[in-house]
């Protein structure tokens, strides 16, 4: 059972909406097990209220939050020191508050990186395509090129991956046109949109042209099978699901806030899928 008393350490995640989050399961699950005095709660705070509700915590005494849609941006904005993956990224999705200071990071990219090694999956073997140009892409993309990857973008807007590629030196783009032609000279290719998640079409790739050895990932986890994942396992094509992802780029957060570094093993990873793939409440 979790443990509360009046020296309990508080963390969260701030979003609008938050109700979907798994974050306070995968965090509750860490509390449980390292038996820390602590809570780590859903906080649903609109757009407009962000800044307002953001201070209240640090004077509340909370000692961070991870930050959803749609305040990443916001969250850049707000903090007092922003460490330099975050600048990368352009983005932001964990605050630590220190001493009165609101601190950021992003954990996306090296969250992505540590799966991938987690599953014995090398992501500097070989050159790595990211697919879309949002703040997920722009967060994988800077973590494989800090590591010293070889890495191109694609995105369904041409100007979107060359914008990209202009923020990230070293970033190479390959025309959406061209993209199925090109898994063919790539050792991964990554989905970052959301293309696939329950309720949106399919990622509009066909995997006919790849090499023998491509490593299909996607960071979409509802469902955990994604329909590219499907298609890349019926051809016998290394897979690479997200939910990996969401539970490796919470260790930092977890570890700042109540600091003990947690494990990510198989018992939290069917712990967190088993909500996943549990029916809905009528």
């Amino acid at each position: 059972m979790p443990i509360l008393t009046g020296k309990a350490r508080l963390a969260g995640v701030v979003g609008w909406p938050v109700a979907h989050s798994r974050s306070p399961r995968l965090h509750g699950f860490w509390l449980e097990r390292y038996a820390i005095d602590g809570a780590y709660v859903p906080l649903a705070v609109r757009a407009e209220d962000f800044e307002r509700a953001t201070r209240g915590l640090l004077a509340a005494g909370f000692a961070g939050v991870n930050v959803t849609l749609p305040h990443k941006e916001r969250a850049f904005a707000l903090c007092d020191e922003v460490a330099p993956a975050a600048w990368q990224a352009g983005a932001v999705n964990t605050l630590v508050f220190r001493a009165g200071r609101i601190l950021g990071s992003n954990t996306d990219g090296v969250g992505f990186l540590a799966h991938l090694r987690a599953e014995g999956v090398d992501p500097l073997a070989g050159p790595a395509l990211v697919i879309g140009a949002g703040g997920a892409a722009r967060a994988i993309a800077s973590a494989l090129l800090t590591e010293g990857g070889r890495v191109a973008v694609t995105a369904r807007r041409d100007a979107a991956a060359g914008a990209l590629a202009a923020a990230l030196p070293g970033l190479g783009v390959v025309p959406w046109a061209a993209r199925n032609h090109a898994l063919a000279d790539h050792a991964l290719v990554v989905n970052t949109t959301n293309a696939g998640m329950s309720g949106n079409p399919p990622l509009a790739l066909d995997l006919a042209g790849a090499s023998a050895a491509l490593i299909v990932a996607d960071i979409v986890y509802v469902p955990l099978e994604t329909p590219l994942l499907s298609a890349a396992r019926a051809r016998g094509l290394r897979v690479i699901g997200g939910l990996g992802m969401l539970l490796h780029q919470a260790v930092a957060g977890f570890a700042a806030w109540f600091g003990v570094t947690p494990e990510v093993d198989a018992a939290l990873y069917r712990f967190v899928a088993d909500d996943l793939l549990a029916p809905p409440c009528a």
